[in-house]
């Protein structure tokens, strides 16, 4: 079954941030996962959560996906987000279809 990682992310550098999208990048495909959004237009219709940048991620499954977050290689990368930018991620598994 599917599972999707929603990310909003909060910039504080965009310089270095480019540098954690090319090092995050290429983890995502390596666990099976592709960009399902990145960035694009987003606004809130309801609640209090700030809307920043979005993203969302899909994996074959929600094991992949919590492989792909575990996974040195993108450890690595989120050390390099988080000296740039604040962020909520929610890890959501699909219906079954």
């Amino acid at each position: 079954m599917k599972a999707y990682v929603i990310v909003n992310v909060s910039i504080r550098d965009a310089e270095r941030y480019k540098d954690y999208i090319q090092a995050a990048t290429p983890t995502v495909a390596a666990h099976g996962g592709r960009y399902v959004a990145r960035g694009g237009r987003a606004e809130k219709l309801e609640g209090d959560v700030p809307v920043n940048r979005v993203v969302v991620l899909e994996f074959p499954s929600y094991a992949q996906a919590k492989a792909w977050y575990d996974s040195p290689e993108y450890q690595a990368a989120l050390a390099i987000r988080q000296s740039c930018a604040t962020g909520d991620l929610i890890l959501v598994e699909a219906l079954a279809t």
